[in-house]
């Protein structure tokens, strides 16, 4: 069994992880660059080193991950979620290192990670995917020619892109035209590749994505399906467990998908199967090769800790389950909580959290690393808390999701908060009936009037002014 863990990552993550650590009498080590020195994690974990004060360069250096992970005495390293998570280069680093990397083989992660590899595979392996080129886009001219063939609109995609980026839709050949060498650009810079690829563009699916288990034993399970149909520029906002749009046979055979989707590439460890849903037809769109944002949801509707099983996983170890124990109970949403602001293009909102009070009662959870005073630093991603909140049935959910919004105060930054009291309140949301274009065609919720609590701008007021006497 992994007796000591390096996380490789920070803030709600890596104290999610330091959790799962305490939990099976695992010591954990944090890592943080200057702006994380007061972070949660570090002050969680059992130890923690400082990487410098450049707030990235310690994050995504793999060479000096690992040589910490060696000089304190570290067996594994878990890498979380973004950053060096679905690198082979630094999954294979630590196979060298005789370290076990927390999530699948480095060979696994490559292959997955490269969007046309994957799709071959998939294909081999049977699994639907969107009709498009068979490999990598010579230039302009195939990418027009291949347009022309499977119908516009397409999408041009990085070969190895993810989170949303590198990826542009094309209405027409002028469109493609422009777009072509604007994503060539993209790739290049964040992904080191000027690599790309088209396929067909599915227009307005719903976004499903299943949630994979994998042992070495050969042992492959499914954990249900979630639904992220609710985003903004292909960046998830809301996600929901299990998806209420779904029908038993629907579930079944996606569920059967990304198992044999799994299965086809030897997977072991935690993954995630994404597909595109229209009406009954389903195409594979990738696999994340690690633990997901919203990985709470399905935890909440399964009864599985998804990051114990991961580090069970990587102690060779079979899964604590078999498909037929898996089974689901009601709806669980969750809501990235982000430092922006709606009501100015989703601005960051980055700066010092003046006052913070989590949501709480029945069926809420709250995974983030933030608290009063904590300042939230502009180098990372904006996301500063995950609200998830679980019910019994669809109604029931929604209102406790209402309810836990309404019970947070996050102060002295702009967040998302207000905006999903919005969707929530929105009938096509409501009613379960919903897909990826849903936020772009109601920009109106983006224009609601914010309700202020007379006692609270009192108490707002009379704070200022107490303040400024020097009380």
């Amino acid at each position: 069994m992994i007796k000591k863990v390096l996380i490789a990552n920070r803030g709600e993550i890596a104290l999610r992880i330091v959790r799962a650590c305490a939990e099976m009498d695992i010591r954990s080590v944090a890592i943080y660059t200057d702006p994380d020195r007061y972070s949660l994690h570090v002050k969680r974990a059992d130890e923690a080193y400082s990487l410098g004060e450049d707030p990235l360069e310690g994050y995504l250096n793999p060479f000096r991950i690992v040589n910490v992970a060696i000089q304190t005495g570290c067996d594994a390293i878990h890498p979380g979620y973004g950053f060096l998570s679905e690198n082979a280069d630094f999954a294979r680093l630590c196979e060298q290192a005789g370290i076990v990397f927390i999530g699948p083989d480095s060979s696994i992660i490559e292959r997955m990670g490269d969007k046309t590899a994957a799709r071959d595979s998939m294909r081999a392996a049977g699994v639907p995917i969107t009709p498009g080129s068979d490999g990598n886009l010579a230039d302009l001219a195939e990418a027009l020619s291949l347009a022309e063939q499977v119908g516009y609109p397409v999408m041009i995609k990085a070969t190895s892109g993810g989170g949303g980026r590198g990826i542009r839709r094309c209405d027409d050949p002028e469109e493609l035209t422009q777009q072509y060498p604007r994503v060539i650009s993209e790739a290049t810079k964040a992904f080191g590749s000027a690599e790309v690829f088209l396929e067909k563009c599915i227009v307005d699916p719903r976004h499903i994505e299943v949630q994979i288990l994998g042992d070495s034993q050969g042992n492959v399970i499914h954990l249900f399906e979630r639904d992220c149909s609710i985003q903004r520029r292909n960046q998830k906002l809301i996600e929901v467990a299990p998806s209420p749009q779904l029908t038993p046979e629907q579930r079944s055979y996606m569920g059967e998908l990304a198992v044999r989707a799994a299965k086809a590439v030897d997977y072991q460890n935690a993954g995630t199967v994404e597909f595109l849903l229209t009406g009954n037809e389903v195409y594979f769109m990738e696999m994340n090769t690690r633990i997901q944002v919203e990985h709470t949801i399905t935890e909440q509707i399964t009864g599985v800790d998804i990051v114990r099983e991961q580090l069970r996983i990587a102690s060779g170890l079979s899964l604590s389950y078999r498909q037929q124990d898996i089974q689901f109970r009601g709806y669980a949403i969750q809501f990235r909580i982000n430092a922006e602001d709606p009501k100015n293009d989703f601005l960051p909102s980055f700066g010092r959290i003046t006052h913070y009070y989590a949501p709480g009662g029945p069926g809420v959870r709250v995974d983030t690393a933030i608290y009063t005073g904590y300042d939230i630093p502009p180098y990372f991603d904006s996301m500063c808390l995950k609200l998830v909140v679980w019910a019994l049935d669809w109604d029931e959910v929604i209102a406790r999701g209402q309810r836990a919004l309404k019970g947070m105060s996050l102060q002295g930054i702009k967040t998302t908060a207000t905006y999903y009291q919005q969707i929530l309140q929105h009938p096509d949301f409501r009613s379960g009936k919903f897909d990826t274009s849903f936020v772009p065609n109601h920009p109106e919720l983006l224009h609601y009037s914010e309700k202020r609590d007379p006692s609270a701008v009192a108490l707002a007021i009379a704070t200022a002014v107490a303040a400024h006497a020097g009380w």
